[in-house]
Order: structure tokens, then sequence, then C-alpha cells
């Protein structure tokens, strides 16, 4: 009888409890970025994956299998299909410990997370793109050109296989591969991450804006040096005046800074909503959200009336104010105080 090759090779375990709990909470909160937010169903599923109750090919199949018994029909049910198939895929491939660092990888992981959900999963896009940014303020990064990505993505992971990190502080080997970091705090600020990515991608010398890593330096800092740096979205934004915590609208200067709560030091504040939700609001727009805030918090409630009056706007401002806030799901409607009447949803 012939010997197993493979006998002295172990089957890769699922995880313990606190690694899965790490990989939904990153996968989870990953959907933000896109303004993405999960089902309960899949934090019922992903939990019962956590406690050891199902593995994450079957915490796979009943999400795959809830969709197929509902298929989704409006624009808003796809996107949350999206999320929940997506959060799964990427739960694994953070429960994997097998990877290379190679192009070929980086093209697979892209397949595995969107296969079934967009027909060019796993292929290098062969058009050119933009994409309004929040943090820009409308405008956008300069991608890179269709006709060169192939060779662009080629060059990049070769020039990082012959970098040595020999000799360098901890501080300079942030990038070292293979480096152990803890994903509870990426899944608490991915949005703030994906805006040091573009600041670090973006230069308008016209408005003195330059290309900036300092923002992407203090995330890695508190992601693998365990460091305790305040991460703020505002900071990040090109106009530098929520970071200043004033606007110039019209002839005065309106304080964005609640007075009533304060948005640092709170455990949970409106930076904190509007972070969970991705919102890639106007500078203008923000300043509405925080003196809304700063006014009634998330106890008291308000209608078009009260916003008019706060905001000084038009009937038809207030309307529009309210309708785009109700779809990204930063207010909510409640019952029971006349018709029309809003307040803030807390971040869960």
């Amino acid at each position: 009888m012939k010997k197993d090759p493979f006998k002295e090779y172990l089957r890769e375990s699922e995880p313990d409890k606190a690694s899965k709990s790490y990989a939904w909470s990153t996968a989870i909160g990953l959907q933000a970025v896109d303004g993405l937010k999960p089902s309960k169903y899949l934090i019922d599923t992903a939990i019962q994956n956590i406690e050891g109750n199902i593995t994450i090919k079957e915490a796979q199949n009943l999400i795959d299998n809830y969709y197929e018994k509902r298929p989704a029909h409006l624009s808003d049910e796809k996107r949350t299909e999206e999320a929940d198939k997506v959060s799964s895929r990427i739960a694994e491939i953070l429960s994997e410990t097998a990877f290379s660092f190679s192009p070929n990888e980086y093209i697979s992981i892209h397949r595995r997370l969107f296969q079934g959900i967009y027909n060019y999963a796993g292929k290098i896009r062969d058009y050119n793109i933009t994409k309004k940014e929040w943090v820009l303020d409308g405008a956008t990064v300069l991608y890179g050109s269709a006709s060169e990505l192939k060779a662009t993505l080629e060059y990049d992971f070769s020039q990082e296989k012959a970098f040595s990190y020999k000799g360098l502080s901890m501080d300079e080997i942030m990038r070292a591969l293979g480096f152990s970091a803890t994903n509870d705090i990426f899944a608490e600020n991915a949005w703030y991450f994906r805006n040091a990515l573009v600041r670090a991608n973006y230069t308008n010398l016209q408005k003195d804006v330059h290309e900036s890593t300092e923002y992407l330096e203090l995330f890695l800092k508190n992601l693998l040096l365990n460091e305790k740096n305040e991460l703020h979205n505002r900071h990040l934004h090109i106009s530098g005046l929520l970071n200043e915590g004033k606007v110039e609208i019209g002839d005065s200067k309106v304080d964005i800074r609640s007075k009533k709560v304060n948005i640092q030091d709170s455990k949970v504040g409106i930076e904190s909503v509007l972070s969970e939700k991705g919102s890639a609001f106007s500078v203008k727009t923000t300043v509405h959200i925080h003196r809304l805030f700063e006014k009634f918090g998330f106890n008291e409630v308000f209608g078009r009336s009260a916003v008019m009056e706060l905001l000084k706007l038009k009937s038809s401002g207030a309307s529009k104010l309210l309708s785009n806030l109700i779809q990204a799901d930063i207010i909510e409607a409640v019952s029971g105080y006349g018709k029309g009447k809003y307040k803030f949803k807390r971040s869960v």
C-alpha cells in the first residue's frame, strides 16, 4: 500500500473565536467604504460562525440560499445582497493563512470577492475611470490608464518584493510583509483608510493641495504599532475648513464643532455616523449635518420648519436636505409627533 504523501500535512482548520470575530468585523466595516450596510440576516449568520455552530462555508451557503429564495428587485436590496455576499467572502479570505504576494493572487482575490455579482470580477479593466470623492470635494484622483494597468501592477509588485527592510526601524517597516495587525482597528476606520489613500494620490496645484501620506501613516501606526492617533475624516478634507471647525457661508462664519456634544470625546457622535454610512456629502451639506446634530442630537425630534429656521434654507432646500439624509440612512422618520418629523439614527 502506497504511503499517503500528504499525511504529514494538516488540513487548515477554522481560526479561533477572536480571530473570526476580527475577520467578520473587518469584512462588515469595509462595506462602509462604499456606503453599504449588511443585513441583519448576515449579522446573525456571522454570529453563528463565530460561535462555532457553522463553518464559514456553511455561512456562505446560507447567505446564497437566502438570496436565491428572495431575489433582490430594488437597487437598495441589490446593494444589501452585495454587502452580505462580499462580507462573507472577505471573512473567509481573512481567516486563511495561505497567501502569495503576486499580481495573480491580487486578481484572484478580486474574483473571489465579486464573482456572480459583477461580470468583470477578476478581470483587469479595459477602460479608464474617474470617481467623485467626498474628501476631494467632488474631484477625482488620477487613475492609471487601462492600457498600462497590467504592466504597472507587475512593476509595483516586483519593486516591493525587491525592497529590503533589513536595518529599518519599526516605524519604517510598517508596510512589511506578513506583519500582524488587529483587524478591529481597520473595521472601525475603513472609510478613513480609503480617504487616506485618496489623499496620498491627489495633487491640485491651483488649490495648493499636494499628495500626502501623513494620514495613511497615522492609520498604519495605529494598526501596526498600536499607537493611539485620532483618526477623523474631517481632517482629511482638502478644504481644511472642516478640520478648523469653521466654514464661511455667505457673510458669516459657522462653527461646526458642537458645544453640547464633544465629537472627539464622545463614544458615539455624528462623525461616527457619517463614517459608518460613508456618505459623499459636500462641505456645505456636512456643515448643515453638524449644525443639525449640534441642535438636536440623537434624541430630539425635528421637522422641515425647524431645519429652515436653523439653517436659513427655503422650503425646497430643507426638503431636499431631509430627503438626502433619509436616503443616506442618517436620519429616520418618527411617529407620534405629527407628520414629517425626524431624528438622527445612532451608529450601530
